[in-house]
């Protein structure tokens, strides 16, 4: 009776460990199965490093997510659309993972960023096989060991204590340095929340680190703002369309205040108007995959540094939302990837937040989705502020880094006030498609901002911060074309009250025409800094 007894609980434990290992991911269930096992290793020190992978059956179908895959709740609008699986069906992986797989024959593609090489495998597997990997990633250029380290300043991802190290996961699988996790709002509420602000915000393994920022306010009429590295978050509830009073306490707080979008988006430029005109703004994010203008879209950029406000250039995902594929032809899908818009900044060595944030402030970036930029003006970085005399020469050094086969470059320029100096073009030798470089001497009749740009095609380019040179007689602005930019500054202001100007009662997401009275404020002494400007520039 006991033995009986015995058996059959036996049994059924067996049939339950069974069942239970066909959903297990893994190992090999079977066999009829066979068994991957892949580790990935940076090439230059041995060490296991987290990667995104993606895998694929000969049909072209994902297959199913490896135990190992690091997994964080996502979605749109803070909704969970996705957790071990990214928008395009890949995987991030902390240095290693296994799977139990049918036979057949499978294509493996591994990435760590823009400075390490894409790799692509084809992997045949047959019945019973265990089958080992080993990938070494390879740099193709070291921008740490010069100084200079990444950054996404828009990603949102909702956050806890318990999901840093999945999160900095995700960041160091993509290379990024510092992941700005941006708390989201509008007119209404909040999205995304993160747990804490400043320095307790904080989360870091070695040189990669999370911090919390803010996107907020964000509205139709205005534009789209962000706010980074302050102690605390800021949320004017009963003055939300008051974008000012926003910036002012994060400045006040230590932080960065900015635009999203290329300002291009959601009527950005309005907003730029207002607030870069009364010097209320810090950065513009300035590659993003979002607007149809893009990833690179100049034109407010270099409508404001015109206008003489210096700007630094940043740049970031908005993941979970935006992807490439809108311009690599075909239906946009929605392959939305932390990191394809990043910044660099200049910081040192060694590697601090507090480092980091210096340098954002004073302007030492480029942003990138692929090349690497160089910009040096009688040996200032981007940001920098250089005084010479009228009649003297300056010069400036540029300096574009690429791979032959995955970054290859096209052309390297030279822009001042807007116009190209100087350009070099790829003759499509591998030398040139790797390197490219320019040396210029340019007269200084007035000061001038300088920056440089390269592309590596239409979707890989890369822009820095200027230079800002002044001579006595002070300022950068540009004469040419000042007057232009005023009056489509003044274009802008009149847009914005024929938007406040009618009650909008109808509509969720319009309601600057509840604050008319502060607006028009605002817009009064923004008119009266384009007639001081004016005066300045032009009479």
């Amino acid at each position: 009776m006991n033995l009986t007894f015995f058996r059959r609980t036996f049994n059924i434990w067996c049939l339950a460990l069974i069942l239970f290992g066909a959903f297990l991911p893994g190992t090999a269930r079977s066999a009829g199965e066979a068994s991957l096992q892949v580790e990935m290793l940076d090439q230059a020190t041995g060490e296991r490093i987290p990667a995104r992978v993606s895998l694929r059956d000969s049909a072209g179908y994902a297959t199913p997510l490896p135990a190992q895959a690091v997994s964080v709740m996502y979605g749109r609008n803070d909704r969970a659309e996705g957790f071990g699986f990214q928008p395009d069906s890949a995987f991030y992986a902390d240095g290693y993972f296994s799977l139990a797989l049918k036979p057949g024959r499978y294509t493996i593609q591994i990435s760590r960023g823009y400075e390490y090489l894409r790799q692509q495998h084809e992997i045949q597997l047959r019945a019973g096989q265990v089958v080992q990997k080993v990938y070494r990633l390879q740099r193709w250029i070291d921008m740490p060991e010069r100084g200079w380290f990444s950054a996404d300043d828009h990603i949102h991802i909702r956050r806890s204590p318990r999901e840093n190290p999945h999160i900095l996961k995700w960041i160091s699988a993509e290379d990024i340095h510092v992941g700005v996790l941006l708390r989201m709002g509008d007119f209404w509420t909040t999205y995304y929340a993160q747990y804490a602000f400043g320095n307790t915000g904080l989360y870091g393994e070695g040189d990669h680190l999370l911090t919390s920022g803010q996107e907020d306010p964000r509205t139709h009429e205005v534009g789209h703002t962000i706010s980074m590295a302050a102690d605390s978050v800021v949320r004017l509830s009963q003055e939300y369309y008051l974008y000012d009073r926003v910036a002012n306490e994060i400045h006040r707080l230590g932080g960065l205040f900015g635009y999203a979008h290329q300002g291009m988006s959601f009527h950005g430029y309005r907003g730029l108007t207002l607030d870069v005109l009364r010097e209320k703004v810090d950065f513009l994010e300035l590659l993003q995959f979002c607007v149809p203008e893009g990833p690179l879209a100049l034109d407010h950029y270099y409508h404001f540094l015109d206008l003489g406000f210096a700007i630094t250039a940043t740049a970031g995902s908005d993941f979970p939302w935006c992807g490439k594929s809108r311009y690599t032809g075909g239906e946009p899908t929605w392959d939305a990837q932390i990191g394809n818009a990043r910044f660099y900044t200049y910081t040192g060595t060694p590697f601090t937040f507090d480092a980091w944030k210096r340098g954002v402030k004073a302007g030492h970036t480029f942003v990138t989705s692929g090349p690497m930029l160089s910009l040096k003006v009688n040996g200032a970085l981007p940001g920098d502020t250089v005084q010479v005399r009228t009649g003297e020469g300056i010069t400036v050094t540029a300096e574009a880094y690429g791979h032959p086969s995955q970054v290859p470059l096209e052309d390297l320029e030279i822009v001042a006030h807007g116009e190209v100096v100087e350009r070099r073009v790829s003759d499509g030798s591998d030398r040139s498609r790797t390197r490219l470089s320019l040396t210029t001497e340019i007269p200084v009749s007035q000061g001038m901002w300088i920056a440089a740009r390269c592309q590596a095609g239409d979707i890989q380019v890369a822009h820095t911060t200027p230079v800002y040179v002044i001579t006595e007689e002070g300022g950068f602005h540009n004469p040419a074309t000042a007057g232009h930019y005023l009056t489509l500054s003044e274009s802008y202001l009149q847009e914005l009250e024929e938007v406040i100007a009618v009650p909008d009662t109808g509509s969720l997401n319009h309601h600057a025409w509840r604050y008319k009275q502060e607006l028009d404020k605002r817009i009064m002494e923004t008119r009266q800094i384009i007639r001081q400007l004016r005066e300045e520039y032009i009479n």
